[in-house]
């Protein structure tokens, strides 16, 4: 349900109806200081007083005339993105040496015949030798690497499931913390040099760890993306004075928006310096280094969270809600079918396909389990919204995906002129932090100074189609590196060939003579992709989910991406010379056609914008608000007067 809707009634009460529901809102946030609080304005610096009182909920003239701006960004936010860069160092920061670790033999020495202990190269030549410890092979890694992605974000849905439902997302957050703690001492155990010697043993390890710290990384995850956005204060739109005498919005759509691009700007910061950290202590010093780096930053959300745990705002679990959300859709669901497929397909399109579940519409006696309101179910409904807004997500990370296995291997087949092959892959955060700091502080301002319908369905399809000119340039690059070496479409093989002179050639030891930073093109148009595809799509799973669904609602949105791992895996067979062209070739047209389908689909509700930029209320909340609205309508209106505080409202309503 639209929050508008519910308070469109109350603005025909007058201040005293504003009153009831501020005063609802106040005790939400605890009463701990005069609402709302400081701004900083983003495009003229002022801020709004700490004492205000010209406060009051906008009307719909209001709507369509004032300016919108978003809430300060507090000290909880900003800890929690603490946690989240820590999490993604140790993250990326491991996982960037996997595909190395996994498909390479441990480098010989070729001066003097010696393998390496540590995994890294040793010796005079050392440039031209690549890290590496398990020697499974391109396509084991990719398999490997695509598994380990499957399981970080097929687990996030269990976890929601808790958090929601028992634990609470905060306490989710901690046991996350320690089950990922585990999987990452298990990591340093597989890459200590007398394990590395064993490589049955350190296969073993390595596996069962990335199982732990899958596990664990997807519990975190279920929760600290919507913990983020809940340390806002102002959450319904009010009306606030500027120093300045410009009444604007304080929109918490806005807000919502801000928070995840500086969120995903410090997840960014946490992935670049995680990953750059670690191609050097491959390359240079070991694995266990590599993952010993990683493990220790991770112990830094560990005081964060015990030191922040009693100012962090946290929806506190409410029970499970999945078994009570099932019955009403399948309710909905039955009412509707038809074994006429375009029939079926327009019941469920239909407005009223949700009345069947509503408890005021049930003629005789309610089943037992019918124990929620009608509000209940418009929020369901904007719940499975929010949940079919990520439909077409795994074409998207297809895509994405190949910056953790094909395009390393690319690397590998280009002049490296003596750089890591994963260095290349670093211009993916530093321009998602460059793009980010673009947009908060640039782009979306003007955006919101001029009114452009920049809408997130819009940003979206931007992305899909970001991410497939990002494959079409890999593609193209990958061709003309089969063309510019000695090995044909065989370069960075494990064969020998005879060369055009009659001599042997080691296919493992050649390249192209094209400097790897021709790779740059596609790692900048995926960062630019996730700019409009992945950070809306948490915007919209935050926006239009109801808070006890919140988690959940976030890991299906996650959950694309085991889902994109799944069909990632179907296309392994391709991640190998001579198919690498047609490997990026699949991909883009995979991620052109999501973006097509995706727009054909969500189109419509470009013209109901709004319906992406509201906040829902829960059941209790809403008729608590509508009790308020009634009550303060039959009271005397002594609030409205020359002499009330706020008086401006009566002018305006």
């Amino acid at each position: 349900m639209p929050v508008e809707s519910t308070y469109d009634a109350g603005m025909v009460g007058g201040m005293a109806a504003d009153h009831a529901i501020y005063d609802h809102h106040l005790d939400e946030a605890g009463k701990e200081e005069t609402l709302p609080p400081a701004l900083t304005h983003l495009t003229d610096g002022r801020k709004v007083d700490d004492d205000v009182v010209d406060w009051h909920f906008p009307s719909e003239e209001e709507r369509n005339t004032l300016r919108r701006v978003p809430e300060k960004i507090n000290f909880p936010t900003f800890a929690i993105g603490i946690c989240e860069f820590a999490e993604r160092f140790s993250y990326y920061g491991a996982t960037q040496v996997y595909n190395n670790y996994i498909k390479n033999s441990r480098p010989v020495n070729p001066t003097t015949g010696e393998v390496s202990r540590t995994g890294a190269p040793k010796g005079p030549d050392s440039d031209n030798l690549h890290p590496g410890s398990l020697g499974m092979g391109s396509r084991a890694s990719t398999g490997l690497v695509t598994f380990n992605m499957f399981w970080c974000y097929i687990t996030p849905l269990f976890a929601a499931w808790v958090a929601d439902s028992y634990l609470g997302r905060f306490k989710t957050i901690c046991w996350g913390v320690l089950i990922a703690q585990i999987g990452h001492i298990l990591l340093v155990i597989s890459g200590i040099p007398g394990v590395m010697a064993d490589n049955e043993g350190a296969k073993a390890c390595f596996i069962i760890a990335l199982v732990v710290m899958g596990t664990g990384t997807g519990v975190f995850k279920a929760s600290c993306s919507v913990l983020v956005a809940e340390q806002m204060k102002v959450k319904e739109q009010t009306v606030v004075k500027l120093k300045s005498g410009e009444k604007v919005i304080i929109d918490p759509a806005l807000t919502t928006a801000r928070i995840y691009v500086w969120y995903y700007a410090m997840i960014n910061i946490g992935s670049l310096a995680g990953q750059l950290g670690m191609i050097y202590a491959e390359k240079n010093v070991g694995y266990w280094l590599a993952y010993l780096l990683p493990t220790l930053v991770f112990l830094l959300p560990i005081p964060v969270l015990w030191f922040g745990r009693n100012y962090y705002v946290s929806v506190p679990p409410q029970g499970s809600v999945l078994v009570t959300a099932a019955r009403a859709w399948g309710r909905a669901i039955k009412a509707a079918w038809s074994w006429n497929p375009m029939q079926f397909a327009r019941n469920c399109a239909s407005p009223h396909y949700w009345d069947v579940s509503k408890p005021s519409m049930v003629q005789g006696e309610k089943p037992k389990w019918m124990k929620y309101t009608d509000s209940w179910v418009d929020e369901l409904n904007c719940g499975v919204k929010a949940c079919a807004i990520f439909v077409y997500f795994p074409l998207y990370w297809v895509c994405y995906n190949q910056m953790t296995g094909p395009l390393l291997t690319q690397a590998l087949q280009m002049d490296l002129d003596g750089s890591p092959n994963e260095l290349v892959s670093q211009l993916d955060p530093i321009f998602c932090i460059v793009f980010c700091l673009l947009l908060n502080l640039v782009i979306y301002p003007l955006v919101d100074r001029y009114r452009i319908p920049f809408t997130p369905i819009k940003r979206i399809t931007v992305g899909f189609f970001f991410v497939c000119a990002s494959m079409i340039w890999a593609a193209v690059l990958q061709h003309y590196i089969y063309q510019k070496n000695p090995c044909g479409k065989h370069v960075g093989d494990d064969i020998t060939i005879t060369g055009p002179d009659g001599t042997e050639l080691d296919c493992s030891e050649v390249h192209a003579s094209i400097n790897v930073w021709a790779q740059a093109g596609p790692y900048v148009l995926i960062a630019l992709s996730e700019m409009f595809a992945s950070i809306v799509s948490m915007e919209v799973a935050m926006i239009m989910a109801p808070k006890n669904m919140r988690s959940i609602v976030m890991a299906i949105g996650t959950f694309t991406t085991a889902i994109a791992a799944a069909i990632g895996e179907a296309f392994v067979a391709l991640s190998a010379n001579p198919l690498f062209v047609v490997n990026y070739g699949v991909f883009a047209g995979l991620s052109f056609v999501g973006g097509v389908l995706f727009w054909l689909t969500f189109y419509k509700l470009d013209r109901k914008a709004d319906e992406l930029v509201t906040f829902n209320i829960d059941a209790s909340e809403d008729e608590k608000h509508r009790q308020e609205i009634e009550e303060a309508e039959a009271a005397p209106q002594t609030l409205a007067t020359e002499t009330s505080p706020g008086n401006e409202k009566s002018d305006l309503a």
